[in-house]
């Protein structure tokens, strides 16, 4: 899938401490939980995912939080409900609000070419904008196509610089001049990382956490710092590939600004609730964050994609704001509708083809519409 961080090294999947105790969520209508439960199940019993976290939130802000499966297969034990994932390139997300949030500061300008801020860095960086960079319209190589040839178990141990993955990307020719096409890029994020460090002066973890985390009240979500290869408790294992390996713990250095960051179902609920209640930008930015171009043939079927957002349309009707996520060992996918609908989905393994990913998509639409 181009939604995700798609290789770890060459051998990933070619697509893409402490106690917390959680609180009995106020339950939504049965109906909606039963249809949702039993969408988690066959992801489960029919399409081979060892475990499923769901969060379901309904239009008065009641959630219920669901699961299905195995959590840890050398123990049996359950999934933790509304338990620690990551969540991949979700983190684009997180990343573009406080971008945008600058450009309401007047401190970035969306149309202004990224060499403005960062001269030197990017190939042809006059003619690439900061706007073609959050659209992944820049035509800048992903850098996870071209990740260097080692081992798994190396590679997923070894701590990655932002400027090491530029320089795989910059040493490939771009997919197309800037802004004459749509192609998903983790590179061009990786780039608005240090943009965002650049001009505030601050590591990008602290700006997305004072300026996003805080300020709506995320206290399940946090950006791992240098060297953290593990993932807070309650949280499910990762697996990855047919012979599920455990990749739980892994160095998430090379997704950094592009996929680096951990959170709970709820919490993306959370999160997507108060991006698009207009709690993190102003109106000027949201409109800016939404207008929207075709990624139907790079994502799936009517997918748009605006400003580190994108749009899905529903079975039922209208569509859902989201972005999605894979790092090896999970998957995530879901998002807000503009009536205060949210559903967020976890899986404790990577898809390894179009059709499951398709089947989690299925199980999204589910818990929206029925």
């Amino acid at each position: 899938m181009t939604t995700t961080i798609r290789r770890c090294t060459a051998t990933a999947l070619a697509l893409l401490t402490g106690l917390t105790l959680v609180t009995a969520p106020a339950p939504v209508s049965a109906h909606a939980g039963g249809a949702t439960q039993s969408a988690l199940d066959a992801l489960v019993r029919t399409h081979g995912f060892p475990g499923a976290l769901a969060s379901v939130t309904d239009r008065s802000g009641r959630q219920r939080d669901l699961t299905a499966g195995v959590g840890d297969l050398s123990t049996g034990a359950k999934p933790p409900r509304d338990g620690y994932v990551r969540i991949g390139s979700n983190t684009k997300t997180f990343t573009a609000v406080v971008v945008l949030q600058l450009a309401g500061e007047g401190t970035v300008g969306l149309d202004e070419p990224i060499e403005t801020y960062l001269p030197g860095l990017v190939p042809n960086g006059a003619q690439i904008t900061v706007r073609q960079l959050l659209q992944h319209t820049s035509g800048l190589a992903n850098y996870t196509d071209h990740m260097p040839d080692e081992s798994f178990d190396t590679g997923r141990h070894r701590y990655r610089e932002p400027r090491e993955l530029l320089d795989v990307a910059f040493a490939h020719a771009p997919d197309f001049a800037p802004g004459t096409g749509w192609r998903y890029s983790n590179t061009g994020y990786v780039v608005l990382g240090l943009l965002i460090q650049r001009v505030t002066g601050r590591p990008l973890a602290e700006q997305i956490t004072e300026r996003v985390i805080d300020r709506v009240g995320l206290r399940r979500t946090y950006f791992p710092g240098v060297g953290d290869e593990s993932i807070r408790t309650p949280h499910p294992r990762g697996y990855l590939g047919p012979d599920r390996t455990d990749v739980t713990e892994l160095d998430p250095s090379w997704g950094w600004a592009a996929g680096q960051m951990i959170a709970t179902p709820r919490d993306l609920n959370t999160f997507l609730r108060a991006l698009l209640d207009g709690k993190l930008l102003g109106a000027a930015e949201l409109a800016e964050m939404q207008r929207t171009v075709d990624a139907s043939a790079g994502l799936w079927p009517g997918a748009r994609y605006g400003l580190g957002l994108a749009s899905s349309p529903l079975s039922c009707g209208g569509v859902y704001w989201g972005h999605g996520g894979d790092l090896p060992g999970f998957e995530t996918r879901g998002g807000a509708t503009t009536d205060g609908r949210a559903v967020s989905i976890a899986l404790t393994t990577t898809p390894d083809s179009a059709e499951r990913h398709q089947h989690v998509l299925d199980a999204v639409d589910t818990a929206f519409c029925r």
